[in-house]
């Protein structure tokens, strides 16, 4: 397998193709997501052929925006399947490559440990301290990409009760992320009691107001 030129040319591309509305699916994520795989595949004792095929799935993971905004993950393996044979990777190795880029469609469902980091790794953010404008993109980008016109309380609502049904897989992101995550949580419900008092202020004012 031929991985680093697979790398080169996968980045490449992302870098070059990916559309610029995409805040958040964009090169630098690719990017991050290939670095937070490398330190939980560490972590969980991942080496040898099994790390450079999570690898590679963390590098297609998201190749499907280049195409569309929704269900992308389908494209993604697509492309893989199509582009991997000329890098000497087998079907087999194909095969279990998409089944990790399939694995992190939401709601996400890994079936082996490899599928799980890549997994845990895709939503690394949610454990992280640059959550707040990491989610900023990501409402920007729904706006721009999406059907999905959302208010921001109503996008961070729906981050409060993503983030408290969400479960890191694997022992290692939930040692290195789980601290942050309830942290974010708690300020996530913070700025949502400031947009209702806010709010609940305006109506006040408006109704003592002279008529």
């Amino acid at each position: 397998m031929k991985f680093a030129e697979v790398r080169d040319f996968v980045l490449k591309k992302l870098k070059k193709e990916l559309k610029p509305s995409l805040y958040y699916h964009n090169y630098q994520h690719t990017i991050d997501v290939c670095e937070s795989v490398d330190r939980l595949a560490e972590l969980e004792g991942i080496e040898g052929k099994e790390l450079v095929l999570l690898q590679t799935a963390a590098l297609f993971h998201d190749t499907g925006f280049l195409w569309r905004y929704e269900n992308n993950e389908e494209l993604a393996c697509e492309f893989a399947q199509n582009k991997l044979g000329e890098y000497d990777y087998s079907k087999q190795d194909k095969d279990h490559i998409c089944r990790m880029i399939m694995a992190t469609e939401i709601p996400q469902k890994p079936d082996d440990i490899m599928a799980m980091i890549l997994c845990d790794a895709d939503l690394d953010y949610i454990g992280r301290g640059d959550f707040f404008i990491t989610a900023l993109r990501l409402h920007r980008e729904w706006s721009e990409n999406s059907n999905r016109r959302i208010t921001f309380k109503d996008w961070y609502l729906k981050q409060q009760s993503f983030i408290k049904q969400h479960e890191f897989f694997t022992k290692a992101a939930k040692k290195l992320r789980n601290k942050t995550k309830a942290h974010n949580l708690t300020q996530v419900k913070e700025l949502l009691n400031l947009l209702d008092t806010t709010a609940q202020e305006k109506i006040d004012n408006f109704t003592r107001s002279p008529k």
